[in-house]
């Protein structure tokens, strides 16, 4: 079952607006167990949820790899059939650099821009990148981060300096560099805010 936008405008609004809190109240009872187990908490499955949660009656098959192409704009993510190794690989880098790295920004933002790079999902793609670079900020700083409005619904709101980032970040990688430098900056300035409104 799922609404289409085109068909009830009025109603997807809702159902996405209460998928973003179930996804949302869910994001926190993963970081709990994150801040409990430790990183390798954060794996597929984790992704999966967040994402089933998130298109919930949106996207019939939410929490599953896509097994199609997609395009976002004028990029376009890798062939389908190498999506579970890239997120196999995007994994095995957070894990493996989680002690390693030592800015708690770099991780979250190698989060949020490899997510949407690879472009996993069918859709919500974006929603579950800022969900999993969420879970890794608080983790990160070994707690549930205060504040009103957390970075995911800011970095909604302030959307054009995240897609400048996402793009630095994506020229870098195509010149054979690893640079989210630009996108540590964003998340820092999110983050302050966050943490001054509370």
């Amino acid at each position: 079952m799922s609404v289409r936008e085109k068909d009830n405008p009025e109603l997807f609004a809702r159902v996405q607006e209460g998928n973003l809190l179930r996804q949302y109240d869910l994001l926190l009872n993963c970081v709990e167990i994150g801040l409990q187990k430790g990183i390798e908490a954060f794996d597929k499955y984790t992704l999966w949820s967040l994402n089933a949660a998130a298109v919930s009656n949106i996207a019939q098959f939410g929490g599953r790899y896509r097994k199609g192409p997609i395009y976002v704009g004028s990029h376009i993510p890798p062939h389908f059939e190498n999506v579970p190794d890239e997120m196999d690989r995007f994994l095995s880098v957070v894990h493996e650099n989680w002690t390693v790295i030592s800015d708690p920004l770099v991780l979250p933002a190698y989060a949020l821009w490899r997510m949407n790079w690879i472009h996993p999902f069918v859709e919500g793609n974006g929603r579950t990148a800022r969900a999993a670079c969420y879970y890794l900020l608080c983790v990160r700083f070994g707690q549930l981060l205060p504040g009103k409005k957390i970075v995911p619904e800011r970095i909604r709101e302030k959307r054009e300096p995240y897609y400048a980032a996402l793009s630095a970040a994506d020229r870098a990688w195509e010149q054979g560099h690893f640079d989210v430098s630009e996108l540590a900056a964003y998340l820092e300035g999110l983050l302050k805010d966050q943490l001054l409104d509370t």
